[in-house]
């Protein structure tokens, strides 16, 4: 049975640089104060490998993974901007993930009965079988519950396109490299709030979640949504992707509310949101937003500019960014 949609994680147009250089930006007289984003304390539990074979691996916290789909792609490199110099378009490299991404793959899902056991299994397969060719994600967890790696997590998948997020100390951009890619293969409804994945898939999130965390010290600050971090550089808004808008159980994958943290994209680069946006985010995505908009009101008192020269000012700073990850 063929997929009938498959949510393909592609970046978006990048603006040229001649598209930078057509306009006189406003100059930010005065940086704004930094807030910082509290960081939740790494996790205690030490989460490591019971067995490992050419085909599975099985970890001390339960997790079965399986890697009869994994493959290479580019190594994992990028960038960590520093949040006390926003200006300077440099930062520490690294190769180690900082964070997760979370995504629903918006494939076609059959009923969720043993009547269609078999129908589950193929279309499963032919999901597995595309996200395996087109790199999009580090892992994939089935409807069964199952764990996938799809792209080996030394290396970058291409799941996220334009983004933007920070945690205390650093900013990120385009988060391929610095995030690992987490996807169920589930659809997620635009607005709303309540979570249609099957609660195996879950119990299985919130131990691959817990691994990575263990392995790679990810603060829980840094375990996002795709809808969190998706922005458009071509009219400078978030909310591109809206895939787990408003109905992403943090709580029961031992995460606090994410939903809560203002938006990194808004505050920090100006990027905005239209009238549209909370009717296609949800509620719990868009007190993130205005959250982040009044802070970004506040930040333009603060450097003695006007909204419109302040974004205007933050836009700037992130298409110089932008080119410096382009050389």
């Amino acid at each position: 049975m063929a997929l009938v949609s498959v949510l393909a994680p592609l970046s978006l147009h990048r603006l040229g640089a001649a598209n930078a250089a057509s306009h006189t930006e406003p100059a930010l007289r005065t940086l704004p104060p930094v807030y910082r984003l509290e960081l939740a304390a790494v996790p205690s539990a030490d989460v490591w490998s019971v067995e490992k074979a050419s085909d599975f691996e099985v970890y001390s916290n339960g997790l079965r993974i399986e890697n009869q789909y994994a493959v290479s792609h580019r190594p994992r490199a990028y960038v960590a901007f520093s949040r006390d110099n926003p200006e300077r378009p440099s930062g520490e490299k690294r190769t180690d993930p900082v964070g997760i991404v979370y995504h629903t793959t918006e494939s076609l899902q059959a009923p969720f009965e043993s009547t269609q056991n078999n129908v589950l299994k193929r279309v499963g397969e032919s999901l597995l079988d595309y996200v395996r060719r087109r790199r999009c994600y580090n892992f994939l967890i089935d409807r069964f519950g199952r764990v996938f790696r799809i792209v080996n997590e030394t290396d970058a998948a291409d799941h996220a396109g334009h983004s933007v997020w920070a945690d205390d100390r650093h900013f990120y951009v385009n988060l391929n490299d610095s995030f690992i890619g987490i996807s169920f293969e589930a659809q997620t409804a635009a607005g709303k709030t309540n979570t249609s994945v099957g609660a195996a898939q879950v119990h299985a999130a919130g131990m691959l979640t817990e691994m990575l965390r263990s392995r790679y010290k990810i603060p829980a600050q840094n375990c996002v949504t795709h809808a969190q971090v998706s922005v458009n550089p071509s009219n400078m808004q978030i909310g591109y992707h809206v895939d787990w808008a408003s109905s992403f159980p943090f709580e029961r994958l031992g995460l606090p509310d994410n939903y809560a943290t203002p938006s990194p994209a808004v505050f920090l680069f100006g990027f905005g949101f239209d009238t549209s946006f909370e009717e296609r985010a949800g509620v719990r995505l868009a007190a993130g937003a205005l959250a982040a908009d009044r802070r970004l009101n506040e930040q333009a008192k603060t450097a003695h500019l006007s909204l419109a020269a302040y974004r205007k000012a933050l836009h700037t700073r992130y298409l110089k960014i932008l080119a410096s990850l382009r050389t």
